[in-house]
């Protein structure tokens, strides 16, 4: 947990809670703040498996997975280029549009690149870098005008930024636990201009709905659509794929998050609820998917 990403308050938040799960279950749990005494750390402690909870960069980009498949323990998530892969916001597009998927039209932005090369892209727009997570340096952008200080924005927390075409419609977010899709949530954010940094750390009105306003064929389909993406890009064990719905009632992948939080207000743990599932069945069911690696 922790790291010395961005999310480093999220990860702790959501490791203390993962670290209380187990111990509360009898599990001889200890907790690892990661820092640059950590490999030391892993081969001391002789651990059995690792619950990685580690947000952002670092964590879910696969590097502490490289670590710990080098150091023979078994972890939770995905494994190495699958973590690589889903941190990475522009790639991801390109593998998921390649096998088919919608995703929102994109613009992989580098530097010395002008505006020009959004000439016949329709506002509004979501600029953000290409590797971080929390919506950290996202914004909304409804005209030409506010493009570059967004790009600014994007670009002081990576060199790599992604523009996309804003989809007009729900937000929605599918949970996947050991294989199996959990009910899908709507998110509306009603006294924000999108699902940011404080709408979902915050009370602040946002609006989480599980179940919602999909059919349950609607559900059924968005649950199978989860799964492929999930496992086009390797993915395993637990994850979470976000979709925007437009008003013809088409699904759009906007990203996939290989270490979700597992905060008090984190979205597995409210649609885990609607199943019958507590945070410690959630916790458990996660750290069991080690035991077939």
């Amino acid at each position: 947990m922790g790291g010395t990403s961005t999310e480093r308050e999220i990860s702790l938040s959501s490791g203390q809670g993962v670290l209380q799960a187990l111990l509360d279950a009898g599990v001889d749990a200890h907790k690892l703040d990661v820092g640059q005494d950590s490999i030391d750390e892993l081969k001391a402690g002789q651990f059995d498996r690792a619950f990685v909870i580690l947000h952002g960069r670092d964590g879910e980009d696969g590097k502490i997975q490289a670590v710990l498949e080098t150091l023979g323990i078994p972890y939770t998530g995905s494994g190495i280029a699958a973590s690589a892969l889903a941190m990475d916001k522009y790639r991801t597009k390109l593998i998921a549009q390649g096998a088919g998927f919608k995703t929102p039209r994109f613009l992989f932005w580098q530097k010395g690149m002008t505006l020009s090369a959004l000439d016949d892209f329709h506002f509004p727009l979501a600029v953000k870098p290409v590797h971080e997570g929390s919506s950290f340096g996202v914004s909304r952008v409804n005209a030409i005008e506010e493009l570059e200080a967004a790009i600014e924005k994007a670009s002081s927390y990576h060199d790599d930024v992604l523009i996309e075409e804003w989809i007009i419609g729900g937000e929605y977010t599918v949970p996947i636990i050991a294989g199996r899709a959990l009910p899908s949530i709507k998110i509306s954010t009603p006294n924000r201009e999108f699902y940011d940094l404080t709408a979902k750390y915050t009370v602040c009105g946002t609006v989480y709905e599980c179940p919602n306003d999909l059919t349950a064929d609607e559900e059924a389909f968005l649950g199978r659509l989860s799964l492929e993406i999930f496992e086009l890009l390797g993915c395993r064990h637990w994850g979470r794929v976000d979709f925007m719905r437009d008003k013809q009632g088409e699904f759009y992948l906007i990203e996939l998050n290989t270490v979700p939080g597992m905060t008090p207000t984190s979205l597995p743990i409210k649609s885990a609820k609607t199943v019958g599932m507590t945070y410690q069945d959630l916790v458990l069911d996660i750290l069991a998917c080690t035991l077939t690696q």
